[in-house]
């Protein structure tokens, strides 16, 4: 965690952010998330009134929202109506130049967890998101805390 903040520029800027799905850029995306929940046991302790807990598991999960530009996304699962659940390696990367660096993490064992198919309205740019698990995560690069 920063300690002090040089300039309001230091502020990641979310438009520097790249995603690859298996090696291939996601142009058309326009928002990531991913992050890890803990699951936590109640730890309950003699001689103090509150409880405390410890962390037992963890499971990772996130989101890709994209435009809708092509089929790639429902290309990508097209076996899943024989039972085929492919999983991915997804990489972000975020690389504002006014940053104090980049942040790159790689997200393995990735599993969408649905197929949108179709979701159109009149007037409206075509967005689809797809949410997504992981079982494991590496920190590639990271910017440097000051």
């Amino acid at each position: 965690m920063a300690t002090r903040i040089d300039s309001a520029k230091r502020i990641i800027n979310g438009t520097y952010t790249q995603v690859w799905v298996d090696g291939q850029l996601i142009a058309e995306c326009s928002a990531c998330q991913a992050k890890v929940s803990k699951s936590k046991s109640t730890v309950n302790l003699c001689g103090q009134f509150m409880e405390d807990t410890k962390a037992v598991s963890a499971a990772g999960s996130g989101s890709l929202t994209m435009y809708k530009v092509d089929s790639g996304a429902i290309d990508q699962e097209r076996d899943l109506q024989q039972g085929v659940d492919r999983r991915f390696t997804v990489i972000t990367n975020v690389a504002d130049p006014d940053a104090l660096g980049a942040e790159r993490i790689a997200y393995y064992n990735v599993s969408f967890d649905d197929v949108t198919l179709a979701d159109h309205r009149a007037a409206t740019l075509g967005t689809i998101t797809r949410p997504f698990t992981f079982s494991r995560y590496e920190l590639l690069d990271l910017i440097a805390a000051e």
